[in-house]
């Protein structure tokens, strides 16, 4: 891949590899599931909190497409990913008496997946 320029910013792809990419899709992947989901519960603050975490990760994706500190954003991604999870678990299982699988929604099991692919992506690459 090539260096694109656009005014202050350049796309560094060249160095990306295909474990980067498989990170970038899995953080895309729960970027989308969390903005959909906000602005369906939007303007309620769990709506709010939904589009301010899929931005986050599209922030990210973008900070590792420019070539931006990339290990910096690997190691805030962990801890941003991961809480998300653990959110999701108390909200879906702590909180009520929920069963697995049956209370767990097909959306829900796919950002969880990526969230968790992620998560392994960013510790390899933080190695």
């Amino acid at each position: 891949m090539t260096t694109v320029e656009r005014g202050t910013f350049a796309l560094r792809t060249e160095s990306l590899g295909a474990l980067h990419w498989v990170g970038i899709v899995a953080a895309l992947v729960s970027a989308a599931v969390h903005l959909r989901l906000g602005v369906r519960l939007a303007p309620a603050p769990l709506g709010i909190s939904f589009v301010m975490a899929g931005l986050g990760f599209v922030g990210a994706v973008g900070l590792i497409l420019i070539g931006w500190r990339r290990r910096l954003v690997y190691a805030a991604g962990i801890p941003f990913t991961l809480v998300q999870v653990v959110v999701w678990y108390y909200l879906t299982f702590a909180t009520t008496p929920a069963r697995f699988p049956a209370d767990v929604t097909t959306i829900s099991a796919v950002d969880k997946a990526a969230q968790l692919l992620l998560v392994g992506v960013l510790i390899a690459l933080l190695r």
